[in-house]
């Protein structure tokens, strides 16, 4: 089976019951399909993957040590996929939360290739809201912090990888300026 097919079923069948975490993912696959020029064309199904499956470790049955970029990795490499579980578990600055939790050693054995995937996968991440729609990233990090609160552990570690974050977003939008066609740009 084709792996992009095989991760919008998956996140579709463990996300759906949980309303907006599958409409999310959703829109962010989109979002990646649409961007994924700025990553070379055989790491393109696996960005779309990784998109679709960046939050399955919400996923109740999955739920392993409660932090969803680690309980979807562990799932993922049970089913014999080391490189997307490496992309799940340090999606989107991860690591940041990771230590706060007491987790990051558990997430270093997980590879972080920091690559244009992985800047391409927070690109769409941080560019989709909870309703699959698109949005800045101050909006994304404004909607997170309101559904959070200030003060949440999420909220602080997004602050402490604010500038990880926003380099992510500029290296994967000077890849899209560099693409020949159409210009996007979104403003942060």
């Amino acid at each position: 089976m084709d792996l992009v097919v095989w991760a919008a079923e998956e996140s579709r069948a463990r996300l759906a019951p949980l309303g907006s975490r599958w409409v999310h993912c959703r829109g962010v696959a989109a979002r990646a399909k649409e961007i994924e020029a700025v990553v070379a064309p055989d790491h393109r199904g696996v960005l779309v993957a990784a998109a679709y499956l960046h939050d399955v470790g919400y996923a109740r049955e999955l739920v392993r040590c409660d932090f969803h970029p680690l309980d979807g990795a562990y799932w993922l490499r049970a089913q014999g996929l080391d490189r997307l579980a490496g992309l799940v578990a340090h999606h989107t600055g991860a690591s940041f939360e990771a230590q706060d939790h007491g987790l990051a050693g558990e997430l270093a054995a997980f590879d972080d290739e920091k690559s244009p995937v992985t800047d391409a996968l927070a690109y769409s991440d941080l560019t989709t809201g909870p309703a699959g729609e698109r949005v800045t990233v101050a909006e994304r990090l404004s909607e997170i912090e309101q559904r959070y609160g200030s003060t949440s552990l999420v909220v602080r570690a997004l602050e402490r990888a604010s500038e990880t974050l926003f380099g992510m977003v500029a290296r994967t939008e000077g890849r899209l300026v560099a693409q020949p066609g159409p210009r996007c740009r979104i403003a942060v």
